[in-house]
């Protein structure tokens, strides 16, 4: 792969020409995507998005946006720090001193902001609830189009994208929607960038699950609907290699270490301030899972340090006077979430260096903090959102509601949309599901016709994405307020 390509600052369609003016006071096409992004009404519904707690009304608990703001940053860092290493190993690209590579914090930063852009109302437990409503509907032999069950019309792929629902997918989706217009106000976004937010370069015939090896394959990239952007993309940036696969864009690895790196940090973060564990209990669960660890001495040793100096933060907060241990304790321990984070992002970065021929090449496939001695500590902190948090009854209540709300919600508007825009005299929408279809977004559904083709099945496929689209879009308040006037509730 050649970074000039993978840095592309070609646009999905054509900018609109500027004044004359203003290349006065020139603004760089990556500065314009940073704009784009933070002005999208995509982007700022993320804050009302759960990223953890789903319905939380605790005002500093992370959402969606925040979390994002997070990844953006330490995503930005990590580009900076690859640029401008001292290391022995520095990227044979940045030692040459190529001025391209400045645009490397830039595409990450944004692509930093958008990784979470796909993803529906209540979390990743969203992406669960979209996946399974649809397998089960699917099997079901009344769950048709013009007399024929719809899983014998729809073609594999066309089922596999709605019974595996992805966030990713979905992300790359809005972002190429614009492509389907002439005019539009949609983010008209770098291919560069778009690039480095793919994480998994696979449709949904040929992903895999989280136990392969190839982390690239773990879901699925994109949806059929979108595989000629996909694949212009690909080619634009240089990521479609020579035997017809996509490879992972090299940024993609940093963007996902930053999401890792927030996720591990930041969110166990949240959990602590909320009480689902208490200080002792985290080192205890901690020094435990250290002598689990199944590498070398080196990393057990590295592991053990971090541990220890939180335990000399907990005892330099227990001798300072004060009348507030419990807050004490709560900045010794975010303090020792910030010590973490660094640690975690100096892995990273040594990690791309050392294993830059893989990821140019395309060969790379395991996260980059996996085989570094910092690799352990990351799993054991993921470990303890296992343990402690995602088993928390407050939490499996809200998953419930969440479960509940949208389910009546797929149940309403998918089967409102099954005969949407249907010319066959013998096949009319009712009433009810006109008005349903009236409250689905209009942008949403000239997307349909300007996407739809000459395909009964691909325009039935398109109709339900129409409503993933909407539902996906949603933020937890909308769903949640839309579920309760639709039922009389509220």
């Amino acid at each position: 792969m050649d970074w000039k390509k993978l840095l592309s600052l070609q646009t999905q369609v054509e900018r609109e020409k500027e004044p004359e003016y203003f290349s006065k006071y020139p603004i760089s096409d990556l500065e314009k995507d940073y704009k784009a992004i933070i002005s999208s009404s995509a982007f700022r519904r993320l804050q009302d998005k759960t990223q953890v707690f789903p319905l939380d009304k605790s005002d500093f608990v992370r959402t969606r946006l925040t979390h994002s703001m997070e990844v953006s940053t330490i995503a930005r860092q990590l580009g900076i720090k690859i640029t401008r290493t001292t290391e022995h190993q520095k990227p044979e690209f940045v030692k040459n001193e190529n001025d391209e590579s400045e645009k490397i914090p830039s595409i990450l930063s944004c692509a930093g902001l958008l990784h979470d852009l796909g993803n529906p109302p209540f979390g990743h437990f969203g992406e669960v609830v979209i996946g399974e409503w649809f397998r089960k509907e699917l099997e079901k032999e009344n769950f048709t189009y013009k007399g024929n069950p719809v899983k014998n019309i729809l073609s594999e792929q066309m089922l596999n994208d709605l019974c595996h629902f992805e966030g990713n997918a979905q992300a790359l989706r809005i972002l190429s929607k614009i492509s389907n217009k002439e005019t539009s106000h949609e983010i008209n976004l770098t291919n560069g960038v778009i690039s480095a937010l793919i994480k998994y370069p696979v449709d949904s015939l040929h992903y895999t699950d989280n136990d392969d090896e190839d982390i690239r394959k773990h879901k699925l990239g994109y949806f059929h609907a979108e595989e000629d952007s996909f694949h212009k993309i690909a080619q634009e940036t240089g990521t479609l290699l020579e035997n017809e696969e996509v490879a992972r864009h090299p940024l993609a690895y940093l963007m996902e270490a930053a999401d890792d790196i927030a996720y591990s940090t930041a969110d166990l973060e949240d959990a602590y301030k909320k009480g689902l564990f208490t200080l002792d209990e985290f080192i205890d669960f901690f020094e435990e899972e250290i002598t689990k660890i199944k590498g070398t001495k080196y990393e057990v040793d590295k592991t053990r340090l971090l541990i220890d100096d939180l335990k000399e933060r907990k005892e330099k907060a227990e001798s300072i006077k004060t009348e507030c241990v419990k807050e004490a304790y709560m900045i010794a321990f975010q303090n020792w979430m910030d010590f973490v984070r660094q640690w975690f992002m100096y892995c990273v970065a040594y990690s791309f260096s050392r294993n830059y021929s893989e990821i140019m090449n395309g060969t790379y496939n395991k996260e980059l903090i996996a085989e570094t001695f910092h690799g352990p500590s990351m799993k054991i902190l993921k470990k303890v959102m296992k343990k402690c948090v995602y088993i928390d009854p407050e939490i499996m209540k809200l998953e419930l509601s969440a479960q509940k709300i949208l389910s009546a919600l797929l149940d309403d508007f998918i089967s409102a949309v099954i005969y949407f825009d249907e010319k066959d005299e013998g096949y009319k929408q009712t009433q009810k599901d006109k008005k349903l279809c009236g409250l689905i977004p209009e942008n949403l559904r000239e997307d349909y016709t300007h996407a739809k083709k000459d395909d009964d099945a691909f325009n039935l496929y398109l109709r339900f994405l129409m409503v993933t689209d909407f539902i996906s879009g949603m933020t937890d308040s909308y769903a949640k307020n839309l579920y309760q006037e639709l039922n009389g509730i509220k």
